[in-house]
């Protein structure tokens, strides 16, 4: 139950987050996306199935507290958490670059897949102007973010609790 709550609080941290500092913390127009980072890092900490579970409950809260179509975020962050899980088991052998590249990957990934859900749907400005302005600048500011964040947030989710050191996260 413990663990429900720590990740729970986590999701509403991000929205918060989201909602209340992203916007003072834009850059050149790209605005910071801490539910999708929060997803990816419980996604590679504890696997698959929480990642798409936390993928779920962070996507349906950001569709609601946006002005986008409800279950874009959802759908997108499902498929993402759960991806970025299924790397979970093997990530802490390749060395500690390789949590930041599925970060990196995942959340560019994330915003490109969010942007094909508006095109489908009809409700998305141009497609090549929205990766150019809007996809790339945050899927570099994210990576810019999840280097500094990860091994914090990584350390936070964890179930194992008893860790000393951030030595095992990077």
């Amino acid at each position: 139950m413990r663990r429900f709550w720590i990740t729970a609080g986590a999701i509403l941290a991000a929205l918060i987050a989201q909602v209340m500092l992203a916007p003072h913390l834009a850059l050149f127009g790209a605005v910071p996306s801490f539910p999708v980072l929060v997803v990816i890092t419980l996604a590679i900490v504890e696997g698959p199935q929480a990642g798409a579970v936390s993928g779920f409950a962070a996507g349906l809260m950001l569709d609601l507290l946006g002005t986008s179509p409800v279950g874009a975020w959802a759908l997108v962050l499902v498929i993402v958490g759960y991806l970025a899980g299924l790397l979970q088991e093997n990530l802490f052998a390749e060395g500690w670059l390789m949590p930041f590249t599925v970060a990196i990957v995942a959340g560019v990934l994330a915003e490109l897949s969010y942007l094909i859900v508006l095109q489908v749907i009809g409700s998305a400005p141009a497609f090549w102007r929205s990766v150019w302005t809007v996809v790339l600048p945050r899927g570099i500011y994210n990576t810019v973010l999840a280097l500094l964040l990860y091994p914090w947030l990584a350390r936070f989710l964890r179930s194992d609790q008893s860790m000393k050191s951030f030595r095992r996260l990077a």
